[in-house]
């Protein structure tokens, strides 16, 4: 058994030199640590005599952005593993490709996609990914519903769900998402200028009573097995592929979690553009490209896990007349209130996204930190009563008008 520890650069490399496949015995291997989220290292090895290369992501025990105070347990990078090895089951070609994995070690050695960029980045260098909606729709419709009641076992869908018990990143979720934002919090960070946002959030009965209703909907419902934290950082892109990644903090929970996030990244790169692009007529073209792809990838989603439904349903009750349209409508509405919560968290929680933060004018800025709020603060609000994604995008329009 090995003993777990903190790789060294020079240690990755000389692990990969023991690795079948992928380096011959006359590889000049460098190493790079290209790591920049905050749960874990992750190095980038390459081949300076071929175009060779692989990823080595390995868990610390401890949470990157706080320090050793915010421990963590190794466990996590198991779940990632066997998580992506699901769904790259289901989904082949949409997530790296595992290649070897080390669990006393906590790490994962998969496929290289640096011809490829992270979706966030790409946005924000003003990219447009026209099959985006297409793939996202496809791979969260597959590892949804053949993950879920409705399309596996229920008795071997218990066994997963007990496997994928996820406590700490769940835990992490659940106060950064459905806690922390609504009172005064250690980890909460936020700009002055919107501290009466802050307040109005801590203050407002009728935001709470949404958040514990979709807390609780986060904490009891074991629908599928979810991505977990799938946003715009965890997917890599190019016009023709997408790549899901870091399924870190996967857990069986509610559908409409997964499908929120992806939306909610969308919008909130969606309300920065008026602090990225000064010509209007471009500001508006790029506007409406990100409005059409939300719907897009609400309708993708749809019309997917539907035609799942009706070809690969195992659920002979869920077969009676009328289910299918009530179960998709209640993962809609759910999907658009956490939308909302992701939305509001990343504007006074602990991790921001750089669609904002990297907003160089002050006001702009914190122009668009409160068109986030009054979005996300609507989606919240109003998930019980929306029917459509028609409704949602002139909910988000009325709304902006406001701000």
């Amino acid at each position: 058994m090995t003993q777990y520890h903190p790789l060294t650069p020079q240690e990755a490399i000389e692990l990969s030199k023991t690795l079948p496949g992928p380096f011959t015995a006359d590889a000049n291997l460098d190493c790079r640590e290209i790591g920049d989220g905050n749960l874990n290292l992750v190095f980038h090895i390459t081949d300076q005599n071929s175009d060779k290369s692989i990823i080595i992501k390995q868990a610390l025990p401890y949470a990157k952005v706080v320090g050793e105070s915010w421990p963590l347990s190794l466990v996590r990078a198991r779940i990632e593993r066997e998580i992506l090895q699901e769904e790259y089951r289901l989904c082949p070609g949409m997530v790296p490709e595992v290649y070897h994995y080390d669990d006393d070690l906590a790490l994962t050695v998969m496929e290289d996609l640096s011809d490829h960029v992270i979706m966030r980045k790409g946005l924000i260098d003003g990219a447009s990914y026209p099959l985006f909606a297409q793939h996202i729709g496809e791979f969260m419709a597959r590892t949804l519903f053949f993950t879920s009641d409705l399309g596996m076992n229920q008795q071997q869908k218990k066994e997963q769900l007990g496997k994928f018990i996820n406590p700490d990143q769940c835990k992490i979720t659940e106060d950064l998402i459905f806690d922390e934002p609504y009172r005064i919090a250690i980890n909460n960070n936020y700009d002055a200028a919107i501290e009466d946002e802050a307040e109005a959030l801590r203050t407002d009965e009728q935001l709470h009573l949404e958040i514990a209703l979709l807390r609780e909907k986060f904490l009891t419902h074991g629908q599928a097995l979810l991505h977990g934290d799938l946003h715009t950082g965890s997917i890599f892109v190019t016009p023709q592929s997408t790549k899901v990644i870091d399924p870190e903090f996967a857990f069986y929970g509610p559908m409409g979690f997964d499908v929120g996030a992806v939306l909610a990244n969308l919008l909130l790169h969606y309300v920065s553009l008026s602090g990225r692009i000064k010509e209007p007529s471009a500001r508006r073209e790029r506007e409406s490209e990100l409005l059409h792809m939300v719907e897009d990838v609400w309708n993708e989603f749809e019309t997917r896990f539907r035609a799942l439904w009706d070809s690969s349903l195992i659920d002979p009750m869920a077969k009676t007349p009328g289910y299918q349209n009530m179960y998709v409508q209640q993962l809609f509405r759910d999907a658009t209130g956490f939308a909302g919560t992701k939305m509001v968290r990343r504007i006074v929680g602990l991790a921001h996204v750089a669609d904002i933060d990297t907003i160089e004018d002050a006001s702009e800025r914190e122009r668009a930190q409160r068109k986030a709020l009054a979005v996300g603060k609507a989606l919240i609000k109003n998930n019980r009563q929306v029917n459509t994604i028609n409704e949602v995008l002139d909910l988000v329009s009325t709304t902006l008008t406001t701000v």
